[in-house]
């Protein structure tokens, strides 16, 4: 059965983390999250609000962890997903989330980028070149490290999926399979 590895951390914006968790495994993958320690991760509920300028967060549900990301065995996993929310801005300073990034890009291996989740390969300079959807205050970030920004909720680029954030889980869910199917062989699917 193929495997893949949720990266995230506290922060981690509960839609961008749970639909993908939950659609791979619906595709028939089993999917590992890693996060810096075994502790639950604490996702987030970020919602639009008409009496704010930006979106407003609250705490949402908790997030078990297989494997922290000192632990995590890279040929292990067939795909790599990275949902956004707050946890991007921070789980990147870490090395073992870049030895863990920068494995799936240099084998080619399927990456699923969900909103923020685009800043922690573009610290890297992993998307310079390359196609890429995020959140919309974040395009100049992902620019300036030479991405190209779509606006739509599904952008596949080669072995790279990703959308804007959780209101395109239904266009990004069926596009992140179709990448990851593709991926593995009929006997391994």
């Amino acid at each position: 059965m193929p495997r893949a590895l949720l990266l995230t951390g506290d922060a981690a914006e509960e839609l961008d983390t749970m639909y993908p968790y939950y659609r791979v495994q619906e595709g028939g993958w089993d999917v590992d999250v890693s996060s810096l320690t075994m502790r639950d991760v604490q996702l987030v509920i970020h919602e639009f609000d008409p009496n704010s300028d930006a979106y407003v967060e609250k705490n949402g549900r908790k997030l078990p962890v297989d494997v922290p990301w000192a632990e995590v065995d890279v040929e292990r996993y067939d795909a790599l997903i990275i949902p956004g929310g707050r946890a991007p801005e921070w789980i990147r300073v870490h090395d073992d989330v870049r030895r863990i990034t920068e494995h799936f890009f240099a084998r080619n291996l399927p990456i699923a980028l969900v909103c923020h989740g685009a800043q922690v390969p573009a610290v890297y300079g992993l998307l310079k070149g390359r196609k890429t959807a995020c959140f919309p205050p974040i395009t100049g970030d992902m620019e300036n490290a030479g991405a190209t920004v779509i606006d739509a909720p599904d952008v596949v680029d080669g072995n790279l999926v990703s959308c804007r954030g959780w209101p395109d889980m239904p266009q990004f869910g069926r596009a992140m399979m179709e990448v990851f199917s593709k991926s593995v062989s009929p006997a391994s699917a």
